[in-house]
């Protein structure tokens, strides 16, 4: 399969490129030293270096009379992006004169604005039309969930039709969604990309907007947040067990328990294990997310020690700390604090605070969970030895969807919205105290049992 390299710099320029890859990108209208000229190329590229990872897709590009189907990997390289561009297959452009037989066609015929996303149904692309319409800021976007975009809305049959066609791997139409803060109303359309080793690699689609305002019935289902009410329970229905089973079969395949395989494809299903993972992840995260913006959502009130909950968490989490060669220091087992919560809403909270503490530290860093309490409340205390967070970062971290570096490994940026909102709905609060180079201390804070 040939193979033509090429780096670019950091503002999206490049720099040099064998001469394959330069007399396309010159064709397109592009020279050494401007911003390349091959727009899903160009999005790969900058996406890559955004997020400080190696990025792989398949692409369409123009050529002349025809279109080239290339697979373009991105990944740093001193400073700037390094593009290896494989495929080369050629094929007869795209006639507006519709063949429905042609998967794709109809995306380009009937959308507004195009957007498309990776495996993890994080945006990868917008069209310019979309932030020119609405205003959005297309560098914030990329990397985002696609719900971070669009709040889907049932279909006539009560289905979601983006969920089936994820499971399926499959083309989806007539998704209805709510282009987040705008009110408009608009329809999704999808094909899905596949990698070269069959693996789904997510969707390039198009959005078309329609002018009819949304029914009362759609509006009146909708819990927090945008979504239908029953969303989350679709959701779980939809993912939660074809997203296990996948886990189940890669781990088994990667632990080569059914007898010897080829290393590199352990690899593979290791890295087909941990997207599973992340899918997953971010499922719950959205089922939590409808749950807690419910007007009637509320939790239990009982009496739990919370320093049981916080050994139980750090417990949970003994495997993951190990791996990354991290020590949590948690609680003495004689340790006792009691007061008012929920107890699975607690161990959620201290699995994502000792989680993300964790996550952010260096190897062979501890860290520290305690207790205290003050004030009518009872505290856990978890702190870490990582960089810490500016004082201007730290309300943006308990916000939907908030992240202070997006190019640091992570989950969706929900986890500590949820967090929070938890914690209020408790009767407590939720905390952090930080500055850059002294580490972290978030605080959780619940109401001790009165006596």
């Amino acid at each position: 399969m040939p193979l033509a390299i090429a780096r670019l710099d950091a503002g999206g320029r490049l720099i040099d490129a064998e001469p394959r890859l330069r007399a396309l990108n010159d064709r397109a209208g592009g020279e050494i030293g401007a911003p390349l000229a091959l727009p899903g190329i160009a999005a790969i590229a900058q996406l890559a270096h955004r997020l400080g990872i190696a990025v792989s897709r398949s692409v369409i590009a123009a050529d002349g009379e025809e279109e080239l189907d290339l697979w373009v990997r991105a990944g740093p390289d001193r400073g700037g992006v390094r593009l290896e561009v494989s495929g080369w297959r050629s094929r007869p452009a795209w006639r507006p004169a519709g063949d429905p037989g042609r998967d794709g066609d109809f995306l380009r015929a009937a959308g507004d604005w195009m957007w498309e996303t990776d495996g993890a149904l994080r945006l990868t692309f917008l069209s310019p039309e979309a932030a020119e319409r609405y205003g959005f800021d297309i560098g914030e976007m990329l990397g985002q969930p696609l719900t971070r975009l669009f709040a889907l809305a049932q279909s006539g049959a009560g289905q979601l039709p983006i969920l089936s066609a994820m499971s399926a791997q499959a083309r989806f139409d007539g998704q209805r969604a709510e282009v987040r803060g705008t009110g408009r109303m608009v329809r999704l359309d999808a094909t899905p990309r596949i990698d070269p080793m069959g693996r789904f690699a997510g969707f390039i689609g198009a959005a078309r907007l329609l002018d009819v305002d949304p029914p009362e019935s759609v509006v009146e289902s909708r819990g927090g947040g945008g979504f239908p009410r029953e969303f989350g329970k679709r959701l779980e229905r939809a993912l939660r067990s074809p997203l296990a089973r996948i886990i189940a079969n890669a781990d088994a395949i990667g632990t080569q328990a059914e007898g010897p395989i080829r290393g590199d494809y352990a690899g593979y299903a290791a890295d087909i294990a941990s997207a599973g993972r992340h899918l997953l992840g971010l499922v719950e995260d959205l089922v939590d997310l409808q749950n807690i913006e419910r007007s009637d959502f509320a939790t239990a009130s009982e009496t739990i020690d919370i320093a049981d909950v916080a050994r139980r968490a750090a417990s949970l989490l003994s495997v993951r700390a190990a791996e990354a060669a991290v020590r949590i220091d948690r609680p003495a087992v004689d340790e006792v604090l009691r007061v008012r919560g929920e107890f699975r809403r607690a161990l959620q909270i201290l699995v994502n605070l000792i989680g993300n503490a964790v996550r952010y530290s260096p190897q062979g860093a501890v860290v520290w969970v305690r207790l205290e309490s003050e004030g009518g409340m009872g505290c856990v205390i978890v702190a870490d030895q990582g960089k810490g967070i500016a004082q201007t970062d730290q309300a943006r971290i308990f916000e939907k969807f908030g992240r202070v570096d997006p190019s640091e490994p992570g989950g969706s940026g929900l986890g500590l919205y949820i967090a929070r909102r938890l914690a209020l709905a408790m009767g407590g609060d939720l905390m952090v105290d930080s500055a850059p180079g002294m580490g972290a201390r978030f605080v959780l804070m619940l109401p001790l049992r009165e006596a």
